[in-house]
């Protein structure tokens, strides 16, 4: 398998084309979405390909989380359009393990489309929109519905760190509760009032969980948010097994420091992604 490129490395016209052959598909029409980055790709114009890498990433994220079981028929991925921070990239309205290249949407910062075509855009897309607002360092939002981290949004045991894998999901991980401003809703997220009142109980922290219903996760990049996705789901599972011997013992400050650390590192990071790219059957771009 090759070795996964890093962003810092230069591009060649085989890499570009070899990203628009990705793109394409098996026959599936071209999203406008990046119409204008292909035409200069086609061109050998190098500033074009970080743009389609990412929407390359963002399909693979999507295969990846439905792989391992973190999202089923619904949850989803976005990421902070790089040409143009005041849009995000969502699929549309679709079950994540089948999201192609032409699904992907592109939205404004108060969850409106920006070229819908018709399609149909995900009810919650107003996590994400409220979520890139209040957070400029944020890069790629995640939001799912883990069956084993349900039981953490609806007890008062609290999510903690307790391996170094998941040193990743933060010291603090608050629980969001709609109903509290809200009301009796359907416990989806459909109005910017509601995704900017989860923001705010967001604040700085990489993983919210919402009462009942699931979490979301953020990362600075789009490889950062889906593993520490996957790892806050497998930390779940660790803590649930490990309170039935005893009292978990959760990771210091100090060394969820410097276990996030090393999991971002440059060596770490690429690795993860690769491997998890290779279980969902998709190219570690």
């Amino acid at each position: 398998m090759a070795q996964t490129k890093q962003r810092s490395h230069g591009y060649s016209r085989r890499d570009m084309l070899a990203c628009l052959s990705l793109s394409m598909g098996a026959g599936l029409s071209v999203s406008p979405l990046v119409v204008f980055a292909q035409q200069l790709a086609t061109q050998n114009n190098s500033g074009a390909l970080p743009q389609l890498l990412e929407f390359q990433r963002l399909v693979a994220a999507n295969r990846i989380l439905a792989n391992e079981n973190v999202v089923d028929a619904f949850g989803h991925v976005s990421v902070r359009n790089p040409e143009n921070p005041d849009r995000f990239i969502l699929s549309r309205a679709r079950s994540p393990a089948l999201v192609e290249f032409d699904d992907l949407m592109e939205f404004d910062l108060e969850g409106s489309a920006i070229d819908p075509r018709g399609r149909t855009a995900y009810g919650e897309r107003m996590i994400h929109a409220a979520v890139y607002a209040a957070r400029e360092d944020v890069h790629s939002v995640v939001h799912h519905h883990s069956y084993a981290v349900l039981p953490f949004t609806i007890t008062d045991v609290p999510m903690r760190p307790v391996i170094h894998t998941a040193a990743v999901i933060g010291a603090q991980i608050p629980v969001w509760d709609i109903h509290t401003e809200s009301g009796d809703t359907d416990m989806l997220v459909r109005t910017m009032e509601q995704g900017r009142n989860l923001a705010t109980t967001l604040a700085n922290n990489t993983c919210l969980l919402m009462r009942g219903h699931g979490a979301v996760v953020v990362g600075t990049s789009i490889e950062r948010a889906v593993l520490t996705a996957v790892y806050l789901q497998v930390n779940a599972n660790v803590l649930l097994q490990a309170k039935t011997l005893g009292t978990p013992i959760p990771l210091s400050e100090a060394e969820i420091k410097l276990a996030t650390e090393s999991q971002f590192s440059t060596l770490a990071l690429p690795r993860a992604w690769e491997y998890f790219c290779q279980r969902a059957g998709v190219e570690p771009i």
